[in-house]
């Protein structure tokens, strides 16, 4: 028996891709409020890396066998949703403040 098949790193992985799925429809949500278009791509990008991180490191316990792509997949979505997060969050506030 290895350590994937153990039912608490089984549980761990299932809450994982739940608790990222749960990220992305929440994200989703964000569209349907009454804020500006910034602000909605903002929280959708924000729920959106999450949930994506934690699908990714859910996947990780599951096939431990490819590591490698999946902690690069990790690292890219880290880098990228978050500096697109700090640009749509820039773009969303007025020009006049500090």
């Amino acid at each position: 028996m290895t350590w994937t098949e153990l039912p608490l790193v089984d549980g761990i992985s299932n809450l994982c891709l739940g608790g990222g799925m749960v990220f992305w429809f929440w994200g989703t949500t964000q569209l349907l409020t009454r804020r500006s278009v910034l602000f909605k791509l903002h929280g959708l990008s924000v729920s959106d890396t999450l949930g994506s991180l934690a699908i990714v490191f859910g996947l990780l316990l599951k096939i431990p066998n490819e590591w490698p792509l999946l902690i690069l997949a990790m690292i890219c979505l880290a880098v990228w949703n978050t500096m697109l997060g700090y640009v749509l969050a820039y773009c969303s506030t007025s020009g006049d403040q500090p």
